[in-house]
């Protein structure tokens, strides 16, 4: 999961492994492969999705909507009946995957994400039910 994010995430700050093994001990899960996966925890009755990440080199053929269905039904599974994530807000290609997936924005966190030049992007706090 570390070299798949590291390759997505390669204009951000990466997730490291250790990172990714001390969420999936704390109760996390992971669906996916090395090509796509999400990262998802469940707490009662809601699921946030931590980190999704598709390969450059399997982008654009339709994985990470998959992997959305799948970490959805997962969920629901566990018991969510809701879901939410925050997305910088410069992320057209995450925004419009996620709107195709149900969620809608519902709160704005200015500044939240910093980037390596210093600039500064905003959080999108998106919701969808998963019932």
């Amino acid at each position: 999961m570390a070299a798949t994010h590291a390759a997505a995430f390669a204009k951000t700050r990466p997730w490291a492994a250790p990172e990714f093994e001390s969420l999936l001990q704390g109760g996390a899960f992971a669906v996916g492969n090395a090509d796509c996966f999400a990262l998802v925890r469940v707490i009662v009755d809601e699921a946030e999705l931590l980190t999704i990440a598709t390969h450059p080199t399997h982008q654009r053929q339709g994985l990470a909507r998959a992997i959305m269905i799948d970490w959805q039904r997962a969920a629901g599974e566990r018991g969510a009946t809701r879901a939410f994530l925050e997305v910088a807000a410069d992320n057209l290609p995450a925004i419009a995957l996620y709107h195709l997936c149900g969620f809608q924005t519902n709160g704005i966190r200015p500044g939240y994400y910093r980037r390596d030049d210093g600039s500064k992007s905003d959080a999108l706090m998106m919701t969808c039910s998963l019932t």
